[in-house]
Order: C-alpha cells, then sequence, then structure tokens
C-alpha cells in the first residue's frame, strides 16, 4: 500500500546525521534512504554507489518504483567523503562533486520540490574577531574538504535546471555526546592533558560557530516544510550566532573536566608549529595492523594555517525565511559533552571515533572506572612530585657549580671552561622547568646534560685531577636527581595504575631491589677502579697498583700500566678506562632508576640497562683474552673489574627475559608494541600490596641478594676450576707460544658460558661447553704440542663435556621462558 505521506530522498542516509535526519522527519513524511550501505531506519533504503554511473541509474528505477509516481516532496543530499588529512583524496571529487552531478542528472527528469544540499560554512573566507560572516562574504575555501563542498555548490548552481535549491551552510555539529572532530579532540587533548593543550598557534579570540544537532534536525524540517514559499535558489548559514574564542573553549574545559577556572594557553609561532606537525606527522611509526592501530596525529600541517580562522555567523537570513534560531548553545552543551565523558570515556572516546588513551582501554577491559584510574594518577603523580622538589632545587644548586666551579679549582682547559658554563646554564633552565609537575618531560633533558658533563672531561682530555673529578661525579647526580627521582617521567597511567608487580607465571619479580643490589654494587666496583686508570692515561697520576704483574722484560711500566698505554688502549679517541668508568656510571644510575615494576613500566630501560651489561661485559671478556695473546701481560685491576662486569651477567638475564616476555604477551594481546617499548603497559594478573624488601633479618635479605634466580651448582663451580686452570697453563704447566694462547682463550670462553649459566634463566647456555670442550682436546693435537698440554687438554676437555650435562638444582618459576630452562 502507498503512503499518503510526501517523500523525503535522503543521501547519505546511513551515517549518523542521517539517522538524526530520519528519526526527525520520520512522523510526517515517508523516507526513502539512499547510500552505499544499508538505512534500516527509513521507510524504504536503496543501495547506490555515487561514484558509478550504473549503480545511480539502478537506484533511480528503485526509487521510481518505490514513489509510484508520486513527487518527491525534498532532496535531502548529505552523501559526501571527508577526512581531516587534509590531502586531495579522489572521492572528493568522485563522490561530493561528480556525485552531485550525477545525482541532479537524474534527478531533472522527476517531479523534486526542493533540493537541499547540506554545505559547510568553511566554503567562506574567514573573518576576524568582531566580523560576522554572511551569505554574501566571498566563498574561498581554505583546504580540500570546503573546495569540494563550494564546487558541487558550483555544480548545483549550473545544472539544478527547474529544481528549487537550498544550500545550508552549517556550522559545526555536535550534540550531547559527540562533537565534529576539531572540538571532540580539543576536549580529549585537555581531559589526557596533553601536551597540545597547552599551546596553540593561532589567534586564541578566534572560533568556529556551531550547531547543536537537534536545532539541525530542526533547520532541515523547517527548510522542507517551507519548501514550496523558498526562493528559487538560495543559500543560508545555519548555526549558533554567538561564538566561544579557543581561549574561551579551553577555559570552559579545563573548569568541566579538572575544575580549573582558567587553562594556561601558551602561543607558539607558526614558524615553530607548522614544522612540528609535520615532524610529529612524518615520524609516526607505521607499523603492522597488529601492533598498532596505525593512527596518525590529529593535528596536521595544513591546520596551523588556519588555526586563526574565524567563523561567527550572520543567521538573520534564517531566521527571516524559516523562523529558525538555534535553542542551544555551545556553553551548555560543552557540559553535557563532559558529562558524558567523564560518566564512560571509553564508550565517548568510541563514539567519536578518537583511540582511546591505553589507560582507558585497559580499564575498559579490566571493568574498572577509568575516570578513577585517571584522577588516582594525577593525584599520586603530583603527591610523589612534590615530595622530589628538592632533587630539582640540588640541580639548579649544581648548575651554579658547574658556571663556577672551573674558576675555583683550575681547569686549565677553555673547551671544558665553555663546556661546564653552558651546560650549567641549561641544567638552570631546565631544572627551574622540572619544579611544575606538568613539564616533568624536561627532567630528561637534565639528564642528558648530566650524560654530558660525565662525557666532557673524556672529550676534551681533561689536563687536571679537579676538573676529571668534578664532571664525572657531578654529571652523575644530575642523571640521578634528574631521572632517579620520583615519579618517573614518560610512564603511561595505565602502567602506574594497573597491573602486577611480579611477572605472571613467575615465582619472583626480577625487578625487585634485592634483585638489582648485586649488579649495583659490582658496577661501584669497576666505577672505582676505571676511573682510577683513567687517571693515569689522562696524565694526572704517574704510577698505578699492580701486585702481580710486571710487565714485559725491558719495560720499566708493570702489566697494569702497560696494557692501558698500549696501541690497543691508545687507538681509541678518548681514554678507554674513561669510557668504562662512564658504562659503569650508567650502570649504577640505570640500575637505580624505576620501581619493582620496571620490567613493564619501562621495557626501554630495561633493554638498556642489559645491553650495557650483557653485550658490554662480552667486550670486556674480550679485552681480557686479548691481553696475553696480544701485548704479553696482564693486568691485575682490569681482571677485577672485568670479573665484576661478568659476574652483573646472570644478575641482569632475569630482568631482560621477564620484560622480553611481557612485550611479547602485549603484542599477543594486539598491544601497540612500539609505544609500550617507551611507555609500558599492564599486564595479567592482580596488583600486590607493595612490598618491604628491607624489613626483614639482614641474612634474608642477603640471601635473596645474591641467589634471586642465580645460583651455582657443584658441575659449573668445578667448570670454574677447569677454566681457571686452562688460563693459567703457561704458569702451572709452562706451556708457551700458540698452544698457551688456544689454553687462555678457551679458559676465558668457558669461564664466561659458566658464568652466564649461572643464571637459572639462562642455564641451558651450559651446553656451549660441549664446543669448548672439544676445542680443548683437539687443540694440543692440532698445535703438536707436549705430552702435559695433550693430557691437560684431554682431560680438561672431557671434563667440560660430561659438567655441561648436569643441569642443577632449578629453584624458581619463568613464566613463558620456564620451558626453556633445561
Amino acid at each position: 500500500m502507498v503512503s499518503d505521506k510526501p517523500v523525503i530522498l535522503l543521501t547519505g542516509a546511513s551515517g549518523n546525521v542521517g539517522n538524526a535526519l530520519i528519526n526527525a522527519l520520520q512522523a510526517d513524511y515517508e523516507i526513502v534512504g539512499m547510500d552505499l550501505n544499508p538505512a534500516p531506519a527509513a521507510d524504504a533504503s536503496i543501495e547506490c554507489d555515487f561514484t558509478s554511473d550504473d549503480s545511480m541509474a539502478l537506484a533511480m528505477r528503485e526509487i521510481d518504483d518505490v514513489l509510484n509516481g508520486r513527487p518527491i516532496a525534498a532532496v535531502i543530499h548529505l552523501a559526501a567523503y571527508f577526512d581531516f588529512t587534509g590531502n586531495d583524496h579522489p572521492l572528493y571529487h568522485e563522490l561530493n562533486v561528480a556525485g552531485t552531478r550525477r545525482l541532479l542528472s537524474q534527478l531533472r527528469s522527476k517531479a523534486v520540490e526542493r533540493f537541499i544540499y547540506a554545505s559547510t560554512m568553511l566554503v567562506h573566507q574567514p573573518a576576524s574577531p568582531g566580523i560576522k560572516i554572511t551569505e554574501d562574504t566571498p566563498v574561498e575555501p581554505g583546504w580540500i574538504y570546503p573546495q569540494s563542498k563550494a564546487d558541487a555548490e558550483q555544480v548545483i548552481a549550473d545544472e539544478h535546471g527547474e529544481i528549487p535549491v537550498t544550500i545550508l551552510r552549517m556550522a559545526g555539529l555536535y550534540d550531547d555526546h559527540t562533537a565534529v572532530p576539531t572540538l571532540s579532540h580539543q576536549i580529549a587533548r585537555i581531559y589526557e592533558r596533553d601536551i597540545k593543550s597547552w599551546v596553540y598557534s593561532g589567534d586564541a579570540m578566534a572560533g568556529q560557530a556551531f550547531i547543536h544537532q537537534q536545532d539541525m534536525t530542526d533547520l532541515f524540517a523547517r527548510v522542507v516544510s517551507k519548501r514550496n514559499s523558498l526562493p528559487d535558489y538560495h543559500a543560508l548559514l545555519a548555526g549558533e550566532d554567538k561564538v566561544m574564542g579557543y581561549q574561551a573553549l579551553q577555559n570552559r574545559l579545563g573548569q568541566l573536566i579538572h575544575g580549573k577556572q582558567e587553562w594556561e594557553t601558551l602561543s607558539v609561532p607558526q614558524s615553530i608549529a607548522k614544522p612540528g606537525a609535520w615532524i610529529e606527522e612524518k615520524t609516526e611509526p607505521v607499523v603492522p595492523d597488529d601492533f598498532d592501530h596505525g593512527d596518525k596525529p590529529f593535528i596536521r600541517p595544513f591546520m596551523i594555517d588556519l588555526s586563526s580562522d574565524h567563523y561567527d555567523l550572520d543567521i538573520s537570513r534564517a531566521e527571516s525565511l524559516l523562523g529558525w534560531h538555534p535553542q542551544r548553545r555551545i556553553h551548555e552543551g560543552l557540559a553535557k559533552l563532559v558529562a558524558n565523558l567523564l560518566e564512560d570515556p571509553a564508550k565517548w572516546y568510541s563514539d567519536n571515533g578518537i583511540t582511546a588513551p591505553d589507560w582507558i582501554t585497559a580499564a575498559d577491559d579490566k571493568q574498572v572506572n577509568a575516570e578513577k584510574i585517571r584522577h588516582n594518577h594525577i593525584k599520586q603523580f603530583r603527591q610523589q612530585h612534590d615530595h622530589f622538589l628538592w632533587a630539582h632545587f640540588l640541580n639548579m644548586g649544581l648548575a651554579f657549580w658547574l658556571i663556577t666551579a672551573p674558576f675555583l679549582t683550575g681547569y686549565q682547559s677553555q673547551s671544558m671552561i665553555a663546556s661546564d658554563i653552558a651546560s650549567g646554564v641549561a641544567l638552570f633552565i631546565f631544572a627551574s622547568l622540572s619544579l611544575s609537575w606538568k613539564l616533568s618531560a624536561a627532567r630528561w633533558a637534565c639528564g642528558a646534560i648530566g650524560l654530558w658533563v660525565l662525557n666532557a672531561p673524556l672529550v676534551f682530555w681533561a689536563p687536571t685531577a679537579q676538573a676529571y673529578l668534578n664532571d664525572t661525579f657531578v654529571g652523575m647526580l644530575i642523571i640521578g636527581l634528574a631521572v632517579c627521582s620520583r615519579p618517573t617521567p614518560g610512564v603511561s597511567i595505565v602502567a602506574a595504575q594497573t597491573g602486577p608487580d611480579t611477572p605472571p607465571g613467575w615465582s619472583f619479580n626480577p625487578s625487585g631491589w634485592v634483585q638489582r643490589m648485586p649488579i649495583i654494587i659490582l658496577a661501584f666496583v669497576g666505577f672505582f677502579i676505571s676511573r682510577y686508570l683513567c687517571a693515569y692515561q689522562l696524565g694526572h697520576i704517574d704510577a698505578i697498583w699492580d701486585p702481580f704483574f710486571t710487565g714485559t722484560p725491558g719495560n720499566q711500566k708493570n702489566g697494569t700500566e702497560e696494557i692501558i698505554t698500549s696501541s690497543v688502549s691508545e687507538a681509541w679517541p678518548v681514554p678507554d678506562a674513561g669510557l668504562g668508568a662512564m658504562t659503569y656510571a650508567l650502570e649504577i644510575i640505570t640500575g637505580i632508576m624505576g620501581s619493582v615494576r620496571r620490567w613493564r613500566t619501562m621495557p626501554w630501560l630495561v633493554m638498556l640497562f642489559g645491553i650495557m651489561i650483557v653485550p658490554l661485559g662480552a667486550v670486556s671478556i674480550f679485552f681480557i683474552i686479548i691481553q696475553p695473546v696480544v701485548l704479553g701481560t696482564w693486568c691485575t685491576l682490569c681482571l677485577i673489574a672485568a670479573a665484576a662486569m661478568l659476574i652483573q651477567i646472570p644478575y641482569s638475564l632475569d630482568e631482560l627475559v621477564a620484560t622480553s616476555e611481557f612485550l611479547y604477551r602485549r603484542k599477543k594481546a594486539g598491544r601497540p608494541l612500539l609505544r609500550i617499548f617507551f611507555t609500558g603497559d599492564t599486564d595479567d594478573g592482580p596488583q600486590e600490596p607493595k612490598p618491604h624488601e628491607f624489613r626483614r633479618p639482614a641474612w634474608a635479605v642477603i640471601k635473596d641478594m645474591l641467589g634471586g634466580g642465580v645460583n651455582l651448582p657443584w658441575n659449573l663451580a668445578l667448570g670454574i676450576l677447569v677454566g681457571i686452570w686452562l688460563m693459567c697453563t703457561r704458569l702451572t704447566l709452562g706451556v708457551d707460544g700458540t698452544m698457551a694462547h688456544a689454553d687462555h682463550i678457551i679458559g676465558a670462553l668457558a669461564l664466561t658460558v659458566i658464568v652466564t649459566a649461572m643464571a637459572e634463566s639462562a642455564r641451558v647456555l651450559r651446553y656451549l661447553l660441549i664446543p669448548l670442550g672439544a676445542a680443548s682436546v683437539i687443540a694440543p693435537i692440532a698445535l703438536s704440542a707436549g705430552w702435559p698440554s695433550v693430557v691437560s687438554g684431554l682431560v680438561c676437555g672431557g671434563l667440560l663435556i660430561a659438567l655441561s650435562l648436569p643441569r642443577g638444582q632449578i629453584n624458581n618459576e619463568y613464566g613463558l621462558w620456564h620451558k626453556l630452562v633445561r
């Protein structure tokens, strides 16, 4: 049965605006939806691809069947392509312009009482604050989307024929839950306290008009109802007639979301903001979908050029022709938008098509209140920041010390004087900024300055002991005060507020303080030894203590002095012992940084910590190997420092394994891996009561410190004796030449494997003793050595192979990794 209601043909009917119009008009009109996707709410839904002539013709034949000879009261043309990239997409022409032409071409043969085109106020040239835009303001779009709308308007003007036309140039749309992207992203930035919420490159007094969805549907209803009394062709501006400038919006949102009466917004010159937006866009990582959603930054370079555009609308023409005046205001509308955001952040972000921050997503997954997580995080962050303000004041004091120290201590180096003065000035600036909890990222800049101060004596070959001593200790202090104080900057809200302390499936926490203490203590040993050796290389002291090795015959230097002034050491552009001291210093600092959850809150730090220990430990072993082989002598202090570095390796592996497991789990869960690597994430398992590791008897702390995840089974203990024997055969058996070098290399490598395999998580590495044992057996025979070396090689080789077979006791669980602990 054919309805007696007037027919409205609605293109773009499946979208949010289309659905709103269907709901508003359906009581009085029969709505025929026309879209690429079905529109179930419409009385009739016709699928149509507006970029295809054939599809358009087929859709019109279906419309004829629905009309059954009736006229079309109104065609409301919403279908259009839109994005915020600023790039010229083919659909801007094919859908917005050519699609409109196809539609008009088919409609000219039908009885259409009014063609209503949904355009945008952005087709007009923007005005300055205080000046209204009217329908007579020049059409001069500023970017590709409004340009496509202006082009479509021109097509309508040229080809509408006898069909009466109304162009509605509408303001930015919003309702109680969603808003035009520019506004919704502004709300999200302030809600998240994004750094970009505090900066703006345009005129903060400029603003853009908005229109509430209900006022918009009322506008369309009035146009349809008055379709026969309106001018044959005209355009109307539609929006609220009072505009809030950017700063006013900022203040309103800051007050609604955070209770702040004024949201401070700093002006950034466009010459800085535009390159910054370009860099952010171009450096956004391109990663597979299972790692990230591929979201690009919302603020694009072209937006910077439009940031001062002002659209304050004169709606007097719509008032006189339609009797229409908006009944809602954005000032009150923001309150409802924010209330819905705070009530259900995950839904609000989804409704507005914005990728929610990790802490909102995690809260939604864990069915907890995201707003409570955010509130607790800010509260705790500010409390911790206030408690550690002294650290930033001390760095400000160290800044003045750096500026004055060269003159008080007599540096005798213009380069170092200039370096310390410049570093002191920069440190004072960034330490001052660090006093604000909002600018906690400035602490990383302080840490970078400290790193340079630590390194400067090596770069400039500090001529005095005072300069070397001052900069190395002050550099360490700066870094420690900047990045070891709480709260740790850069950790995501979800990582800080949710998730367990102990990795899932683990029986202990590899980031616990008792796990880190052996590494920190050993790093101090290596640090002081390396500083002592570096002082000799820089010429600050005349001799180095070495009780065992006298050096090569005819050389007045002892073994230590000979090695650290050898061609190998002097091949470096800076003192190699100084590099070692700097590495140990950074080990100490990175060992102290972060909480007991840093295996998942700061994965980058754990990996950096591991890189400094494991690969650099291997480098230390290499230098120990080449001492007698290449240089013909030994260095007692070098051996001690290398041993300190080597023993750190098993104590550091557990944390590396835990962090690797964590990253693997988050990747499998579809989380953005690169972002999590730098900011951390939650993990499976409940939050645990914070342990008080040192509120126990001293013997219990020491036991956990030495044995957590590390032990020495009897077979590995015997293997150590075998390795030492092989390294010393030139002393015990009088072996010399190539055979002595071979024994030394095999023994040193065996010790490295054994010490590393002391870590339960790396126990499988003991099987590397098998090829080393085989080499020990073969080497004396291949080198035609004497019978003592042959017997020693056979015995030691056999022992290494046999001792590699028992696994030894495993006292702990290691989650996913445990099946590899063999």
